[in-house]
């Protein structure tokens, strides 16, 4: 099989853009039967979006996380939820909880069954006990090393091994960890986590002789039981790292992967914005065109780049090559100097362009016969007051050869005169000008002067938008070097 790669889709827009900028796959959670509760996660009738876009981009698999531990009222929900689950395209559910094994092969006969990397599965005896109760695929545990895996694919060949390769790591081992159920109350084997180990810390012994120990490096825990086992504590700007792990990043090792057997490339990310999904996949899948010889690494590399613009830690190869990267604990912010503006949503035809078109000379026609109507000096009245806030009397748009219109999708504030940039699927990024696009009010063909989150809009350009592209401007408070505490 190619090597297939995975992207992650808390909600059904980003589950398009992973699919749209790569992903051969995509994995999804359900409502409170999924580790990654605060994502947005999929519920009511958002199957029938789910089963369009699998006709949209046919042959790309849906994957379901049921990665929680279920107790008894979970399973019994579960088992009353079971038409609204069969609803779903899935293709694949991805499970720690061996109960749940003979549930989802009764009511699921034709989904494969994956072994969520919760399960903490790092050896081949492991995964041929899987094998004989009939998983396809083995999500591996993160603290697997590439040669562990190459030595249990050429034990079990026939199982298909999954390996995260990009995104967050976790201090605790396969995730499980208790940190967020006893400082928050919320369990993160509930899918409920509360990110503590992201938290900021202060040494509290003698302030100012502890901050200084440690902004050098050198104040590390140890054990009372465990003389000469050291774990480093690094000092910043009032707060010390302890548990914060570094990101992981392995796309310029994605060759070492495929030789050690991993069968699929995994992004981790089901509660990042549409834009860390588009970006990342994005930068994946040009990596593995590259390997696969369909672009050249030279072509591959400005994508892969772009991984720099997304918010993310200080980053490592995790468990794959020597622990002793894993274990460097980083400050937990994550920044980026871009904020993603807009989604386009559609191109419009050449029919609805017309009307945008017929409306702009509609209303530039209506003002007309208002002024021709008024009285002379409330006419001239009227066009001091327009002259004064010319917002009240916009541009109508005009026809220009050569330019496309798009229904945009405004996330954060954009203002005429901003540069923007557009990224899509395969363009890394198009810089324009002000005088490369405007901004139309859908409603009366005028030109607007901004647009923000809730306000239709369409975008007048003369660059050519491939389908999926994003909007994204600079973050005016972005401080190169210093990461804001911009969440976790």
């Amino acid at each position: 099989m190619s090597i297939e790669l995975l992207s992650p889709a808390g909600n059904v827009e980003k589950l398009y853009y992973a699919y749209a900028y790569g992903a051969d796959a995509a994995y999804i959670g359900l409502k409170r039967f999924s580790l990654r509760v605060k994502a947005d996660n999929f519920y009511e009738d958002e199957y029938k979006k789910v089963i369009e876009l699998k006709k949209q981009f046919p042959g790309k698999r849906l994957h379901c996380a049921l990665n929680i531990s279920f107790h008894n009222r979970d399973i019994d929900n579960f088992i009353q939820n079971i038409d609204y689950f069969k609803a779903y395209p899935i293709d694949a559910f991805i499970v720690q909880d061996i109960g749940m094994v003979p549930i989802l092969q009764k009511y699921f006969p034709e989904a494969e069954l994956h072994v969520s990397t919760q399960a903490s599965c790092v050896n081949r005896e492991a995964v041929k006990m899987y094998k004989s109760m009939g998983f396809k695929r083995v999500v591996l545990g993160r603290e697997v090393t590439l040669k562990e895996i190459r030595q249990i694919k050429d034990a079990v060949p026939d199982v298909e091994l999954e390996a995260f390769a990009h995104g967050a790591m976790c201090i605790a081992y396969a995730g499980r960890c208790l940190m967020s159920a006893y400082l928050t109350a919320r369990s993160a084997q509930a899918g409920a986590c509360s990110h503590t180990c992201r938290w900021d810390f202060d040494v509290l012994a003698d302030p100012n002789k502890a901050k200084a120990i440690a902004e050098t490096g050198a104040l590390v825990l140890e054990e009372k039981k465990r003389p000469g086992e050291y774990f480093p504590i690094y000092e910043g700007d009032d707060f010390t790292a302890v548990l914060s792990s570094k990101d992981l990043r392995m796309v310029e090792h994605l060759d070492d992967m495929i030789k050690a057997g991993v069968d699929s490339i995994k992004i981790e990310g089901r509660m990042k914005s549409v834009y860390y999904v588009a970006l990342v996949t994005r930068a994946y899948r040009k990596a593995l065109d590259a390997l696969e010889g369909k672009i050249t690494s030279e072509q591959a590399q400005p994508f892969v780049d772009e991984l720099e613009n997304v918010s993310h830690r200080e980053s490592g190869t995790g468990f794959y090559y020597n622990p002793a990267d894993a274990n460097k604990c980083v400050s937990g912010a994550t920044d980026s100097r871009y904020i993603l503006a807009a989604e386009i949503v559609k191109k419009l035809d050449e029919k609805e362009e017309e009307k945008i078109l017929s409306l702009g000379q509609e209303h530039k026609a209506l003002i007309q016969k208002e002024l021709d109507e008024m009285h002379p000096a409330a006419r001239e009245a009227r066009l001091r007051d327009y002259q004064i806030h010319p917002e009240k009397n916009p541009p109508c748009v005009e026809k220009k050869e050569g330019w496309f219109m798009y229904e945009l999708k405004a996330l954060n504030m954009i203002k005429t005169g901003d540069a923007i940039e557009f990224i899509s699927p395969d363009v890394v990024s198009t810089k324009a000008s002000s005088e490369e696009w405007n901004l139309l009010d859908p409603e009366n063909g005028t030109e607007k002067s901004w647009v923000c989150d809730g306000h239709p809009c369409l975008l007048y350009s003369k660059i050519p938008l491939q389908e999926g592209a994003l909007i994204r401007i600079e973050d005016p408070e972005y401080i190169p070097g210093k990461i804001r505490d911009s969440g976790r």
